[in-house]
């Protein structure tokens, strides 16, 4: 397990901060302490016909990429069980990855209760194929693309690694995709309690197929998985620790980081550079499985 030493008063606050948004409007405080001048931005993007089918692109400034550097693609969604959550209250991480050398496509996606199980799951697949055709009109290598999501926003990017049948809707496969990375994912969680995931799921006529886990094979792209290793909304042991055990199984390359001091909001907090230091280094493992240098902003 990663573990820093806590750094006072500055983790109390930058703790109890991050405990605030999440409790009122998602790191829109944070995206203010995050830089402007190190990306570029294109926004309100349509990679569907349906008005929650938009996303923002984030480029890394040509000024800071080596001659002729094709970067890695990373799309991205967030959580929010499925029923809250907007683009644009994840500019920091495009930001983060941005200024480190990646393109990076942030996609909203529709929400429960308007619409449920698969909508959202075939909402991302079609983003992802999106940035699959775009992705050498956006200056990224085709080859080099990956989906990410935290928390609910990770079922997303499993479902579109791990179950063929969604890309495969959109002409394209998870063999297009260099590796997924899920931070704090919910991959296993029938029989389901929660109300709002039994809305979203349509409980009790949720299909076992729902679930990633039951499609993790042989044939699944590399995986990283991060986790809060004390969250309370999502167990790390039962849904990233399942998942790393059965794809590794199947002879899956599977890159595992745990945090002992960061809680199931602040793990993705911690990505936005003001707050790296909360409670572990979150970005320097995600660089690297995409191929990029933690010091190269």
């Amino acid at each position: 397990m990663q573990r820093m030493k806590p750094r006072y008063p500055a983790v109390v606050l930058g703790v109890a901060l991050l405990a605030l948004l999440s409790a009122c409007s998602p790191f829109r405080i944070v995206n203010g302490l995050v830089p402007s001048g190190t990306h570029q931005i294109e926004a309100d993007i349509a990679y569907g016909p349906l008005p929650r089918q938009r996303l923002d692109i984030y480029r890394p400034l040509a000024s800071r990429l080596p001659a002729g550097a094709r970067p890695p693609l990373v799309v991205f969604f967030y959580g929010g069980n499925w029923s809250s959550g907007e683009r644009a209250d994840y500019r920091f991480v495009g930001e983060a990855l941005a200024a480190r050398g990646a393109v990076v496509a942030i996609a909203d996606y529709r929400l429960s209760p308007e619409a449920t199980y698969p909508s959202f799951v075939a909402d991302s697949a079609r983003a992802v194929a999106w940035a699959i055709g775009h992705a050498a009109a956006l200056g990224a290598d085709p080859g080099r693309v990956y989906v990410m999501g935290h928390s609910a926003g990770a079922y997303l990017a499993a479902m579109v690694a791990l179950d063929p049948r969604w890309l495969a809707a959109n002409d394209a496969s998870p063999k297009q995709l260099a590796g997924w990375i899920g931070l704090a994912g919910p991959y296993d969680f029938l029989p389901i309690g929660d109300p709002k995931t039994r809305v979203a799921f349509d409980w009790p006529a949720t299909p076992a197929d729902s679930q990633p886990l039951a499609h993790a094979s042989a044939a699944s792209p590399r995986a990283l998985l991060m986790v809060a290793t004390h969250d309370r909304l999502v167990d790390p042991a039962r849904n990233s620790g399942a998942m790393a055990q059965r794809l590794r199984a199947e002879g899956v390359e599977v890159t595992w980081r745990g945090f002992d001091d960061l809680s199931h909001v602040t793990l993705i907090g911690a990505v936005a550079g003001p707050f790296e230091w909360l409670g572990g280094p979150v970005l320097p493992p995600l660089l690297d499985f995409i191929g990029l240098k933690a010091d190269a902003r």
